[in-house]
């Protein structure tokens, strides 16, 4: 439009040309269209190509039909593949695409190939989440009542083997982390609260009962008050020592809740442990479990200042503050 414009100016094609940045050609084919249709026949037209085998309303019946899982339309194992999909859209709709075509599909209905998190069959979901919903906003107001610090309690392993993740690196040039092949490792019990400050404990050897008793003694000497301490059913939690400790506290200073079982996704420890492997510790090597313990402890500070950080664990975890 604009080169039909100058051209009634008078201005040369060479001049349109070099004022648009286009090849003169390309101005002479505007011009006689133009002069043979007149000046609409330089508007864009859309392409009209192959009508979608599908309406707008079967596309969006699709994730419905794939949240009921591959096992329901006959599959073994609850796997979708392009493939199964292409399956499926034939048995509903009588269409039929190509793998490639269901790939691009899937992409535009926002769904990804995701490697599928493992739990154990033995959930209880309805149970896990009237602890979500009902069972958690009870006891952040029962901490507030009674002026306890709330803290949630879990353990880890921190490994000389480094947690491996992706990083860039020229393409055809895979890289390289070296590490020692052994399975030392340094077994760490933290907690963290609402507020976002972390408390941890760190040891060589696996935990017992005894290093829960230690931990809770130094919470109560870190916080200075009273103790809700939410963690799992560990072994090392029930322990006669741990009953023995809890009960010799003057005016029940350590209230001890426990999780709902198999569902370590409630605590917001874990997201603290994936953080620091996967984001402070990520393809990290060490040397001994001395250079490993300090790095653990390097990585704990760097976290604790960031609070805000620590809330977005609790958010994960689905429990509101």
């Amino acid at each position: 439009m604009k080169a039909l414009e100058l051209s009634g100016l008078g201005w040369k094609q060479r001049d349109i040309a070099v004022a648009l940045g286009v090849s003169e050609s390309a101005v002479s084919r505007w011009l006689t269209a133009a002069q043979r249709n007149g000046p609409r026949a330089l508007q864009s037209h859309p392409v009209s190509g192959r009508p979608n085998k599908l309406t707008e309303e079967q596309l969006e019946r699709i994730p419905d039909f794939l949240w009921h899982g591959a096992e329901s339309y006959g599959f073994r194992g609850d796997v979708w593949t392009c493939a199964r999909v292409v399956g499926v859209l034939h048995e509903e709709f009588g269409v039929v695409y190509s793998k490639s075509q269901v790939s691009r599909l899937l992409k535009q209905l926002g769904w990804t190939p995701q490697v599928p998190i493992a739990r154990a069959l033995q959930r209880d979901e309805a149970v896990i989440e009237r602890w979500r919903v009902q069972t958690w906003p009870g006891l952040l107001e029962k901490a507030h009542r009674e002026r306890r610090t709330l803290v949630f309690v879990d353990e880890s392993g921190f490994y000389l083997l480094p947690g491996r993740v992706k990083t860039y690196a020229p393409r055809g040039h895979t890289p390289i982390v070296d590490e020692c092949r052994t399975r030392d490792h340094l077994s760490v019990m933290g907690g963290i609260t609402p507020d976002g400050r972390i408390y941890s404990l760190t040891r060589s050897d696996p935990l017992t009962g005894l290093e829960s008793v230690a931990f809770l003694a130094h919470l109560l000497r870190q916080t200075g008050s009273r103790l809700l301490v939410i963690w799992d059913g560990s072994k090392i939690h029930r322990r006669a020592e741990v009953i023995s400790f809890v009960a010799e506290q003057a005016h029940t200073a350590v209230w001890l809740e426990s999780l709902p079982g198999y569902a370590p996704d409630l605590n917001p420890t874990e997201g603290l442990w994936h953080h620091l492997k996967n984001v402070e510790l990520a393809n990290l090597t060490c040397l001994d479990l001395e250079q490993l313990l300090m790095e653990v402890h390097l990585a704990l500070g760097r976290v604790r200042l960031r609070p805000t950080l620590v809330h977005s664990f609790f958010q994960d975890a689905g429990l509101s503050l």
